[in-house]
């Protein structure tokens, strides 16, 4: 009986050391053809503000709205950005008017009336020059003064110079503006015209619109509030893609490249997987950040990579610790997705 009990005690024993030495040649095994890592899950922000300084008018959405591209968020007062469009547009309005008529030239009645008046000066020319004569005539019989002879020639003189300026302004009629004029006033549009757009563009951007796909995550400023562009109005979680930042030690770096397929774990959805791909490694190493659980304790050389998860029920939230497992022994990786991965931020 004894000798039977001996024996039982031996098969029991051996069978727990066959049990432990299966159990740790299993975990051996699985530990080869796997690679098992932690990390957080990661969220791109957007701080969304207003591109003017107004006082805020309406705020269209909530905090944890989802938003599309384009869709309007919220509003300036624009009762100043309007009269600014106004104004701007006046003034582009009368230069234009500016340029037509340097550009249409002198009309035909300006020139008919500097002809006119170049044919009237002529004529007080001829006037003028009978006059000193006659005057000279009498002086030189000493019935006038020799002043009056003076004052004859003053007025010839005058009578010419009138009649010099006459042609000059009806040879400019004939000629028009000069191309100098009309190129600044073309250029005086111009600028005009920019500052015409910079006012719509400015009015524009008194309405804030979602630049993507994405949640509000704050809500920062109210209605009546003085908006700015240092001050924003909203913080947008672009809820794709989402990755999970996790890090690799450099002894473990040779065993994955992008593209690899990996699996996403968490604590708060026990047993559910995300399938995911690494879609980035740094090239640069460096020391395990703090809030980064390793089984070393101890500080040593890391590489940050990121696996590519997909969330169509919106599970992962931004930090959610996540346990990344990257299968060793399979040959099929994301590569067009991975590549694409890749080119995200």
């Amino acid at each position: 009986m004894k000798r039977i009990r001996i024996v039982i005690g031996i098969l029991i024993a051996g069978g727990i050391v066959a049990g432990l030495w299966f159990w740790h040649d299993r975990e051996q095994t699985a530990s080869a053809n796997q690679l098992i890592l932690f990390g957080n899950v990661d969220i791109r922000q957007v701080q969304l503000a207003f591109n003017d300084s107004e006082r805020v008018s309406a705020v269209l959405v909530q905090e944890g709205d989802r938003v599309r591209p384009g869709q309007l968020l919220a509003t300036l007062d624009t009762l100043r950005l309007a009269a600014g469009v106004g104004k701007a547009g006046a003034r582009v309005a009368a230069q234009r008017q500016v340029v037509a008529r340097l550009e249409a030239g002198s009309r035909p009645q300006e020139i008919r009336k500097a002809r006119a008046d170049m044919e009237a000066a002529q004529a007080d020319l001829e006037n003028a020059r009978l006059n000193y004569m006659r005057v000279t005539n009498l002086v030189s019989q000493t019935v006038e003064a020799q002043q009056s002879s003076d004052d004859a020639r003053a007025a010839l003189d005058m009578a010419r110079a009138r009649l010099a300026a006459a042609k000059e302004t009806y040879d400019l009629m004939v000629l028009g503006p000069r191309q100098e004029d009309i190129a600044a006033a073309k250029a005086m549009l111009q600028a005009d015209e920019a500052g015409l757009a910079l006012a719509r563009q400015n009015l524009a951007d008194a309405s804030l619109y979602a630049p993507t796909n994405g949640v509000i995550e704050d809500r920062l400023l109210e209605p009546g509030d003085m908006a700015s562009p240092q001050k924003p109005v909203f913080t947008l979680a672009l809820n794709d893609p989402v990755w999970v930042r996790a890090y690799v030690a450099e002894t473990d770096l040779g065993k994955i490249h992008p593209g690899m397929n990996a699996v996403v774990t968490t604590d708060s959805f026990p047993g559910k997987r995300y399938d995911g791909w690494i879609g980035f490694i740094s090239p640069t190493a460096e020391f395990t950040p703090k809030t980064v659980e390793t089984a070393e304790v101890r500080a040593k050389l890391v590489y940050q990579f990121r696996v590519f998860v997909r969330n169509p029920q919106d599970e992962l939230r931004l930090g959610m610790p996540a346990v990344v497992t990257i299968p060793l022994d399979r040959l099929d990786t994301q590569t067009d997705t991975a590549s694409e991965g890749e080119k995200l931020p």
